[in-house]
């Protein structure tokens, strides 16, 4: 959840350890030159070319800035082609995408809010699809199932949820909180790439835009739990709620995968558990932190999986040190289980919290290095 993120900028910021949280990043090649150079700092967003052959496209990122910023590729409508957030002051990272024949803007937002600075771009050619490995057309085919399957499986979930919410019924309503966003969590980035469902049912109070009217799951979790009663107005967002995601649920088909949006996206999910739940940011009422730093991570070794067939054949060594990562993290959140959930995470000291931060860095770091073990030169 992107707008969630705003109000942990500055304590990131404060960080000594900024380059680790900032996702230990890929290294930059700043003599690549093929490469679209961006620069960024707290008032400006320079790229070294606004047109480049479409196909597969290599963003070198510096932040030069004294804030946290992120980079974004927009297409037409603010669709996001891909994303890199957490890029702490001094960082450089490498962004690999596919991009498609067409204008764009590249966006470098400081302070990570707002819909920063933008350049227009453009790919030039035929628009046809990078050349790739057809074993990772298989991999897209079989991820766009996966995704369709979590927003086909999240509604029931979603309106036994809203339903307990219409009924006034406050505990069972808290029972089915985190459960109905399960789907959600694991597919993250491609719910995001469409710009506009995300604020509707994931926004936080603090990440609101200007004007921006607060709807969603976590205005209900914040009646539920620090209210402690549901109004009309809660069972009219209810009904929202699901609104909104059977339109998510109706879109997600036509969303844009390619095995680089994979691997970027499983990126991105680490992101969010550094970010949001490692913190307890994201759910600061229910304190279901862990169910989402789940499903984060089932989310992200989905596409890992899916595309580990060919980044072993060529970075044997990047996948053996992605197995033992992904198995890291799996194990100590295991040791959090309770029942057919996990212990609430007010419960979790900092001590173990920093344990959680340290496991999601040591797997962010080689996870930021898939896309560009997939890329067919």
């Amino acid at each position: 959840m992107r707008a969630a993120r705003t109000a942990v900028v500055a304590a990131i910021s404060a960080l000594t350890t900024i380059t680790a949280v900032a996702g230990c990043a890929e290294k930059s090649d700043a003599k690549d030159s093929d490469a679209v150079q961006v620069t960024a700092s707290d008032k400006k967003c320079e790229v070294s070319k606004t047109s480049f052959p479409a196909g597969h496209v290599k963003l070198a990122v510096e932040n030069k800035g004294s804030k946290v910023t992120e980079v974004y590729v927009y297409a037409p409508g603010d669709r996001i082609v891909t994303e890199r957030e957490n890029i702490g002051p001094g960082t450089k990272t490498t962004i690999n995408a596919e991009v498609k024949a067409g204008t764009y803007e590249i966006a470098c937002k400081p302070g990570m809010k707002g819909d920063g600075i933008r350049q227009k771009v453009s790919a030039t050619g035929k628009g046809k699809a990078a050349k790739r490995d057809p074993q990772l057309d298989k991999a897209v085919a079989a991820y766009r199932t996966y995704v369709q399957t979590q927003a086909d499986e999240t509604l029931p979930a979603v309106e036994k949820f809203t339903d307990a919410v219409k009924k006034g019924d406050l505990e069972a309503a808290k029972k089915a909180y985190a459960p109905s966003r399960i789907g959600w969590e694991r597919t993250e980035p491609v719910a995001e790439s469409f710009g506009d469902i995300d604020p509707k049912v994931d926004v936080r109070e603090d990440g609101l835009e200007k004007g921006q009217k607060w709807t969603g799951w976590h205005r209900l979790e914040k009646s539920l739990w620090k209210t402690k009663k549901i109004t009309q107005a809660d069972k009219d967002l209810a009904d929202l709620l699901v609104k909104d995601l059977k339109d998510w649920q109706k879109r997600v088909g036509t969303a844009d995968i390619t095995p680089t949006a994979m691997a970027n996206g499983a990126k991105e999910l680490l992101d969010e558990v550094q970010t949001g739940k490692v913190t307890g940011e994201e759910e600061r009422y229910s304190h279901t932190d862990l169910v989402d730093f789940q499903a984060n991570v089932e989310g992200a070794e989905t596409s890992y999986t899916l595309l580990r067939p060919v980044a072993s054949q060529k970075k044997p060594t990047l996948t053996k040190e992605l197995d033992k990562q992904f198995k890291a993290v799996k194990k100590l959140l295991d040791g959090y289980r309770k029942g057919d959930g996990f212990v609430s995470y007010d419960t979790v000291s900092k001590a173990d919290r920093k344990e959680l931060s340290d496991a999601v860095n040591a797997l962010a770091e080689p996870l930021s290095q898939l896309a560009a073990a997939v890329v067919v030169k």
